[in-house]
């Protein structure tokens, strides 16, 4: 049995069957038929999977203030010779490197370069604590290790629901580390435990890919507060006292 394309259901081919009259025959007509085989050719998992992403980013466009802000206090904080901390696991690891390669190296133009560590990469000092301490520890040690009054942590999490994310979180409280978070859909603890969140409704695969979309834009927007911050403080980014 050879199965048509919907163009090819559509439009007929060479080879269809006509009936009495000339006309194709009956089951080619049938609207129902018809129908089923543009919904499959239509409706592939790519099509799908780019409205799901669509819609998402329509909702996206109303983070826009939130990731401004973001971006300039961050400036604000790295020109003060503050550090920014990022963590999460899995695919959201590889989007904390992410962050922190622009920051440590450059998005557009020279500059000096940023504090930015993301406590996914240090294997060593994450195995270590892993098995000292177990999993749920392994980015809060970092935090009191790493942190400061002042600084910034972000923690990306499709779900919100990763225990140390959230352990980290609570360390930073202690710390007086500014917290934010990048996760899916609402209610989820982390954003609950963070000082801010950016909360994209939607599945978890799809609000990942938007986390990194708010990486870029939080970079875009640290550079684009860099000359008006120094400005401001009297030094040039990455310039100021460590505290």
């Amino acid at each position: 049995m050879t199965l048509l394309s919907g163009n090819e259901a559509r439009s007929g081919s060479a080879d269809d069957a006509e009936d009495p009259a000339g006309g194709p025959a009956a089951a080619a007509l049938d609207p129902v038929v018809d129908r089923q085989l543009d919904t499959v050719w239509r409706r592939s998992a790519v099509d799908a999977k780019l409205d799901r992403l669509a819609e998402a980013v329509d909702q996206f466009r109303a983070e826009a203030p939130r990731l401004a802000r973001w971006g300039e206090h961050l400036a604000r904080v790295l020109v003060d010779g503050g550090r920014l901390l990022v963590a999460g696991n899995g695919g959201s690891a590889a989007e904390a490197q992410h962050l922190t390669a622009e920051l440590v190296g450059k998005l557009h133009d020279d500059r000096p370069a940023y504090s930015a560590i993301a406590l996914t990469a240090e294997t060593s000092s994450l195995t270590a604590i892993g098995n000292d301490y177990g999993y749920e520890r392994v980015f809060a040690r970092q935090v009191e290790a790493h942190g400061r009054p002042g600084d910034v942590l972000i923690l990306i999490s499709g779900s919100g629901r990763s225990r140390n994310l959230i352990a980290a979180a609570e360390t930073a409280r202690e710390r007086g580390v500014t917290s934010w978070a990048m996760t899916g859909a609402l209610p989820n603890p982390l954003a609950m435990c963070c000082d801010d969140a950016l909360a994209i409704q939607c599945d978890a695969q799809t609000a990942q890919e938007l986390h990194l979309v708010a990486v870029h834009l939080v970079c875009e927007q640290v550079e684009a507060a860099l000359p008006a911050t120094e400005m401001r403080t009297g030094h040039r980014a990455g310039r100021g006292v460590r505290r």
